[in-house]
């Protein structure tokens, strides 16, 4: 069964299957890059890797529009809950949130920061995705570590969402040596190009052990 992958610029990303969509970090409205209102999204879940607006975004307006759990850190589900939209699956590295039908979201450690307008929003996390027995590991903001084998390892992940736009993540480099480490089928660069300074040249992404697809934002792509 085919999963369908779409990129709404930036670090968007709505994963759609049969009976579930999960929507990861939805940046849209203040978005440069995006091409759809948050009116337009429909999902059955909202995921956050961590509480940078850039990423936490339009997460509780399209939830709630949703009816849609809201999945992220223990902290950031904390606010949610505060913010009048109790449907929350809170969760850290190394567990899992169980969707149903074999569906799940687990998360996985990532180097950077969290918070949202100065509030503490808990761990930054990766976030690998399981639809209909297709896997989408987003890596968040992090940086390069050396447990990415490992978890390439573990979770064997069709699709690496790899972010590349340098400064405050990866650059194509490092990225690339990510890529490389994970061993996904498909590797997609995402967080670049949304402002001038992480503004790279998607072309020096690059792996020897996953073809690289660079999406256009808005553009799909099918998975298996």
């Amino acid at each position: 069964m085919s999963v369908e992958l779409t990129w709404f610029g930036h670090s968007a990303v709505l994963v759609q299957g049969a009976q579930h969509a999960v929507l990861v970090d939805p940046f849209i409205t203040d978005n440069p890059a995006a091409t759809v209102d948050p009116g337009d999204i429909t999902c059955t879940h909202v995921a956050l890797t961590h509480g940078h607006e850039d990423h936490f975004g339009d997460a509780i307006e399209i939830a709630k529009a949703n009816d849609a759990p809201l999945i992220g850190a223990y902290e950031i589900t904390n606010f949610v809950s505060s913010q009048g939209h109790e449907k929350v699956e809170p969760g850290n590295p190394g567990g899992k949130i169980e969707l149903g039908d074999g569906n799940w979201v687990a998360f996985t450690q990532a180097f950077h920061s969290s918070s949202y307008h100065g509030q503490y929003m808990g761990m930054p996390c990766g976030l690998v995705i399981q639809i209909d027995g297709k896997r989408i590991y987003h890596l968040g903001d992090t940086g390069i570590f050396s447990d990415m084998a490992l978890l390439g390892e573990i979770y064997q992940p069709d699709v690496a969402l790899i972010p590349i736009g340098d400064r405050f993540t990866m650059g194509p480099e490092l990225a690339s040596r990510a890529a490389d480490m994970i061993g996904a089928t498909v590797s997609v660069p995402i967080h670049y190009g949304t402002w001038p300074p992480i503004e790279v040249d998607p072309e020096h992404f690059q792996s020897t052990r996953s073809r690289v697809q660079i999406l256009q934002p808005g553009e799909s792509m099918t998975v298996g």
